[in-house]
């Protein structure tokens, strides 16, 4: 269940989204659209290129007219937020890179049983909405009058959503965080570590920064010529970026980052949020600079602060918006509950897995023990412990679950919910109230660690995926990956 927990704090989908309204840099405000490409541009692109085939990813085909019809899209774009355009074969050899990558996330998403229906994307609107403090219909009008039309806007948000859920499906269960890790964390707020970098308003981690970056990508298993080779790569276009040249306009043309088209800005959150490795690198330097070479696992990084200080998307965390300005006793109820989870899989679709769960639910009205029939049937981390949860405060788990349990009352009946990880029979054993005071800083610790570790594992992760995957890349053909 700790897959479940810790899921909420300025994910990917909240940043993403947050920036498209226009709340975060005037760059971000753009970073989503996808404007219709006009007909004329359309019909220009379309009969070159009828049949032809830019790549093979898996078994899946991607043709040219779709590369010509969304480079268009993305050229006009790119002239909407005055980045740079890059030559034509540079833009469909970039537009087909991102064509590749979100194949490659929807076929593992359907791999793990992993889908977004309506529904899901009308309470990401719904959520969105309220957290703004909009009505849907001002919502809409924002999007609208930023050039985005409104079933695009939906379109982006279902895909943001499926990705967030398979990072949460992939990645989060292997992130185990330790009372040492929070205790060293702790610490370092008083100390020289991350916690302590910088003293000012604008440097402290709380402050929101707003990045972009140009990735140069190194494949899993490089060898060291070819690391040499990227690296020297890299090393140029950060000469580039130093010389005045245009930041964005390098991303949109060399970046391997997803984020290359939009002038490769990430978005807008405290610095404590970003990934370890780039709060080091940044944490000293004011807006318009740029960072030295960054070596991840992914590759070659280059950053560039954009903003230091302005607005921070909405925290998605009931627990830490609640205290994050408060002193004092925090009273926060909390709720003892168990569960049984019947996961979701390439052979568990999700009305199946709906139709056990229903079983159990009529076993338990009938007399058998809850404890018993978790231990049996869960497949949760927590069935050997009857599907014993603990004491769980708001936030800790995903909405669905949360919102589930929380209408249930202590010890009368259990209620059957769906999350992303699949089918959840709940049962509520008892409730109290307590002052968190004391617990407060150790589980804003513990979010804000988890945060620094999920995303770089999440790229990490990706970056695993393309290398195991078969990709016959027609356009650039050296990044090509053709593993059976």
């Amino acid at each position: 269940m700790n897959n479940m927990r810790f899921s909420l704090k300025n994910r990917t989908l909240s940043l993403a989204l947050m920036a498209v309204m226009g709340l975060g840099t005037a760059q971000m405000a753009q970073a989503q659209s996808k404007p219709a490409a006009s007909n004329k541009a359309a019909a220009t692109a379309a009969p070159q290129f009828v049949d032809g085939i830019a790549a093979v990813v898996n078994d899946e085909v991607i043709t040219l007219r779709q590369v010509d019809l969304e480079a268009a899209q993305v050229l006009d774009q790119l002239k909407h937020q005055k980045i740079p355009a890059p030559d034509q074969d540079v833009l469909r050899k970039q537009v087909l890179q991102r064509l590749i990558n979100e194949r490659l996330e929807q076929q593992e998403a359907r791999a793990m049983g992993i889908s977004v229906g309506p529904q899901q994307v009308d309470e990401g609107v719904r959520m969105i909405s309220s957290r703004n403090g909009m009505s849907e219909a001002q919502l809409r009008a924002e999007i609208e009058k930023n050039g985005i039309s409104w079933e695009q806007y939906r379109s982006n948000l279902k895909q943001e959503i499926l990705l967030d859920q398979l990072r949460m499906r992939a990645v989060d269960s292997s992130i185990n965080i330790t009372d040492a890790d929070i205790d060293i964390y702790l610490r370092s707020q008083g100390g020289a570590g991350l916690g302590n970098l910088g003293q000012s308003a604008a440097q402290s981690q709380d402050a929101p920064v707003s990045l972009a970056q140009i990735l140069v990508r190194v494949p899993e298993g490089a060898n060291s010529s070819e690391e040499s080779r990227l690296r020297t790569k890299a090393e140029g276009l950060l000469a580039q970026a130093r010389s005045g040249a245009d930041f964005a306009g390098l991303a949109a043309s060399s970046s391997d980052g997803q984020e290359a088209l939009n002038g490769g800005v990430m978005g807008t959150r405290p610095l404590s949020d970003w990934p370890d490795l780039f709060a080091q690198a940044v944490h000293q330097l004011a807006p318009g600079q740029v960072s030295n070479l960054i070596r991840s696992g992914q590759g070659f990084h280059i950053l560039k602060v954009l903003e230091r200080g302005g607005s921070a998307p909405a925290n998605t965390s009931p627990v830490a918006s609640a205290g994050a300005s408060q002193a004092g006793p925090m009273m926060v109820t909390q709720t003892h509950a168990r569960h049984i989870l019947v996961k979701l899989s390439k052979v568990m679709t999700s009305e199946q897995a709906r139709q056990r769960i229903e079983q159990l639910q009529v076993r338990l009205r009938n007399g058998e023990s809850f404890e018993d029939l978790a231990k049996r049937y869960s497949e949760d981390s927590s069935a050997p412990q009857g599907g014993d949860l603990g004491w769980l405060s708001p936030g800790e788990t995903v909405p669905p679950f949360e919102q589930a349990m929380d209408k249930l009352q202590p010890g009368s009946d259990s209620v059957m919910v769906e999350s992303q990880f699949g089918w959840h029979l709940i049962q509520v054993v008892e409730r109290r109230t307590r002052n968190m005071e004391g617990e407060y800083k150790r589980m804003q610790a513990r979010q804000a660690l988890f945060q620094q570790r999920a995303e770089p594992a999440f790229e990490d992760w990706l970056n695993s995926l393309r290398g195991r995957a078969y990709i016959d890349n027609r356009l650039d053909p050296e990044s090509s990956t053709r593993r059976r």
